[in-house]
């Protein structure tokens, strides 16, 4: 079947709101548009210059002078997650009861230990995301588990209770009044061996802080292949205001314009020729497809087409070339049209290669279109109406399971985000002889690698890495020798949210953050990333807004025009003005 791209969070993250085939954007858009050079000459180093001009490819220019001098401290790789013991104090009656009634009853949880008066205070709306951490595993004729780990939920409350949901479905079970505070709710998930169907329950118990609710969980699965399962552990819910003490922007960002669009789930942005193309995936009831917006007044952005093709709707990922517009499409593959006029595109083919690409990149002459499970396809564009088929690269020996989930080009060479197989490296100045020189993974039960942005700082080549999933964030790998990639510095924001694609311009790391909106870092000292903008894309009360992990800004384009270009799930495009 299609890869989804939420599909490695369905397998990971059990209690996860929003499986199912509306995520992701490169999984779309946030590399640097090709072709478009950085405003003004790069500054000297102050050390050895890099030898010969800027590449014309998706990196950075050195970024030269102090602060950073090249020198960096060796960074212990923490993960993603990072366990701080339990989250509350409640306790279970009856843990290992497997009676499935029990996984939607406050009557399995010890609740002696709670506040009242902090549980009355809570908001009755809203909407929250978990991260759980299980401690205790039941399954019938079986030795119980006592491993820790870590997994993810959201759900959403109204004051009138017509929009509960957990899982994208109404709630079980709410009780959120006279001190007391109990959801739970029902995914089915729907298998060629049938369907596994996990009920979970959350009990409250304390607030530590605003916005901030913890207390224990119980989740219970039927699943076709491993049988029944009883888990266990605590939370701790993160309502999704914005973050303690933000208004909606700082740092000189400021909304210009925006306009949403009828189709599907918005992932990605592309703009030129006066034009901004966004794809969309489909989210039922409305289907995926293409949307082209007319930004000649960037205070009014206007839509004027919109593009379906049936039975197609899983479009990803979009860059252009010339009067050549590639979609990458999770349901038919690398699909051209022609932007002549550029509000009117007219489809050409579908190239040569796989049936499904997730995220497209174009640097210089070449192609770059990654098919999940597969292998990176590289095209020739020099007739950018005419991809021609290269070569095909795949990653570190040993193949890979999700990715490659998208790439990044500099200095001859591919970075890949391959998802669950970590980041690789590979040079591919002769694609008739690409070699593999380094990987690198970080520590966990889980790893992701999803996207990054690379560049030299004070003679060194630097990777700004990042996955996709609760806890994930900015990491800063120098990449100079890839056989030896030392971690040397991190930035990490609320720890149930996710980071999506960023994009690198000179001294500052552009990122779309999901919940968090778009976050602007200094990163001339990349060892100690420093926020200096952000813009808040994120609002409860957005039309279209749901409770999940992968909710927020997607992507992020700065074509040169002095605007940024932000595409958020529920708003569409929203454009903004460049610091």
């Amino acid at each position: 079947m299609t890869t989804s791209p939420w599909r490695f969070l369905c397998v990971l993250l059990p209690l996860l709101i929003a499986c199912g085939d509306s995520d992701s954007g490169k999984d779309a858009g946030t590399l640097p548009d090709s072709g478009t050079q950085d405003g003004g000459p790069p500054p000297e180093d102050a050390g050895t210059p890099d030898a010969g001009p800027p590449p014309e490819d998706a990196g950075t220019p050195d970024s030269g002078p102090p602060p950073w001098d090249g020198t960096y401290t060796v960074l212990q790789d923490r993960g993603d997650w990072i366990d701080k013991g339990r989250y509350d104090t409640c306790q279970f009656l009856d843990a290992e009861n497997l009676d499935p009634q029990l996984c939607q009853s406050l009557s399995t949880f010890d609740v002696s230990s709670c506040s009242t008066e902090q549980l009355s205070g809570i908001e009755g709306k809203g909407i929250y995301q978990l991260t759980t951490r299980s401690e205790l595993r039941v399954r019938p004729g079986r030795p119980n588990s006592t491993a820790v780990g870590n997994g993810s939920s959201a759900f959403q409350l109204s004051l009138d209770g017509s929009a509960d949901s957990m899982s994208n479905a109404p709630l079980l079970a709410r009780v959120t009044e006279g001190g007391t505070f109990f959801v739970a709710g029902r995914r089915t998930l729907r298998t060629p061996s049938g369907d596994n169907v996990t009920t979970t329950a959350f009990a409250g118990c304390h607030v530590p802080a605003p916005g901030i609710i913890t207390g224990c969980y119980v989740s219970c699965t039927d699943s076709p292949i491993s049988g029944y399962s009883k888990t266990l552990g605590t939370f701790e819910a993160h309502r999704m205001t914005w973050a303690p003490g933000e208004g909606e922007s700082s740092g000189g960002l400021a909304r210009l314009g925006e306009a949403s669009t009828p189709l599907g789930l918005p992932v990605d942005v592309y703009v030129t020729k006066e034009h901004a193309y966004v794809v969309s995936l489909e989210r039922a009831p409305r289907l995926g497809g293409l949307s082209v917006f007319d930004v000649r007044d960037r205070t009014n952005p206007t839509l004027v087409k919109t593009v379906n093709i049936p039975g197609d709707g899983a479009w990803n990922g979009v860059w252009a070339k010339g009067d050549a517009l590639y979609i990458a499409s999770d349901s038919s593959g690398l699909v051209v049209f022609d932007i002549t006029d550029p509000a009117n595109p007219v489809f050409v083919r579908r190239a040569e290669g796989p049936a499904h690409v997730h995220t497209v990149l174009v640097d210089g002459d070449r192609l770059y279109a990654n098919s999940a499970g597969v292998a990176t396809y590289v095209y020739d564009v020099t007739t950018p109406l005419a991809p021609t088929l290269l070569q095909l690269v795949t990653p570190t020996p040993g193949g890979f399971s999700g990715g490659p989930h998208d790439v990044f080009v500099y200095e001859n060479r591919l970075y890949v985000s391959n998802a669950d197989s970590g980041y690789s490296i590979m040079d591919i100045t002769d694609l008739d002889n690409v070699q593999h020189l380094g990987n690198y993974t970080p520590p966990g039960g889980f790893v992701y690698a999803h996207h990054s942005a690379v560049g030299t700082f004070a003679g060194r080549t630097l990777a700004f890495e990042g996955g996709e999933g609760p806890g994930t964030h900015v990491r800063v790998l120098d990449v100079t020798d890839p056989t030896n990639i030392p971690l040397i510095g991190t930035f990490r924001m609320r720890p149930p949210t996710s980071i999506h694609n960023m994009l690198l311009r000179g001294n500052r790391l552009y990122v779309a953050w999901y919940q968090e909106g778009l976050r602007v870092l200094d990163v001339s000292h990349p060892t100690q990333p420093r926020q200096v903008a952000h813009f808040n894309t994120f609002r409860e009360d957005d039309p279209g807004r749901r409770a999940g992990s992968l909710e927020g800004a997607f992507g992020v384009r700065i074509p040169g025009d002095g605007y940024v270009y932000v595409v958020d799930s529920a708003r569409g495009l929203i454009i903004l003005n460049e610091p």
